[in-house]
């Protein structure tokens, strides 16, 4: 059981203050039921409204981005833009944060929350949480580079990679599939085999697509049976 007041803050739509004025204006509803006193509990499950609307007070939140290019994966930087810039005031007073990263000038499927455990969860190579990228590289793809990819590949730097998947795709595209996420480790993976990447966007996470209808910048959130699919796949 939470205090009402506790809970609507936890929308970030209202602070703490505010949600006490709504509240005694007798402005909530916690399962149907109007609440007029701030320090009334209600389970953190109940349906909360503000004037018969319906308010997500869930504790913790997870969002899909579109990462655009020109982005960091950061939550603030002295000089340059980051994805949290793309949310409005009252999800970033959620303290959301990426939940892993894409180098500034990759794009696609981010995932951004205030879940601690769940971001440990799709970052840590012991979750084995699969990352799908379409990559662009500067040279034609073929079997033997997917058989490359396969066996594991050792870097430039004698970093040793897992298996990986490979999917030639014709010319220079192809389809990558990593189980882990060291630093830089498709694009170095690609120079490993002398075939530079030239553009990556990630497309998947575990078994999670992409929503093709965002758009470069466009984030909405997930529904709890996409929060599983990024939990239920292997290579």
């Amino acid at each position: 059981m939470t205090r009402i007041d506790r809970l609507l803050a936890q929308s970030g739509l209202y602070t703490r203050s505010e949600a006490r004025a709504l509240i005694r204006a007798g402005r909530v509803a916690a399962g149907g039921v109007t609440l007029t006193r701030p320090e009334e509990k209600c389970p953190e499950s109940a349906a909360v409204t503000v004037d018969g609307e319906p308010v997500n007070c869930e504790k913790y939140r997870v969002f899909m981005l579109d990462k655009p290019a020109g982005l960091l994966s950061a939550t603030e930087d002295a000089r340059q833009g980051t994805v949290l810039e793309l949310f409005p005031p009252e999800l970033r007073r959620l303290g959301l944060f990426p939940a892993g990263r894409l180098d500034k000038d990759t794009t696609g499927l981010l995932l951004m929350t205030n879940d601690g455990d769940f971001a440990h969860r799709v970052i840590s190579p012991r979750c084995g949480v699969l990352k799908t990228y379409a990559a662009t590289a500067a040279a034609p793809l073929d079997e033997a580079d997917a058989a490359a990819f396969a066996r594991g590949l050792v870097l430039a730097d004698g970093t040793e990679c897992l298996p990986a998947e490979l999917v030639p795709l014709g010319g220079c595209l192809c389809r990558i599939t990593i189980g882990e996420g060291k630093y830089h480790q498709v694009k170095r993976m690609l120079a490993a085999i002398g075939k530079p990447c030239v553009s990556l966007r990630r497309i998947k996470i575990g078994a999670l697509e992409i929503d093709g209808s965002l758009g470069p910048g466009g984030w909405r959130e997930l529904s709890q049976f996409e929060k599983e699919l990024i939990f239920g796949s292997s290579l």
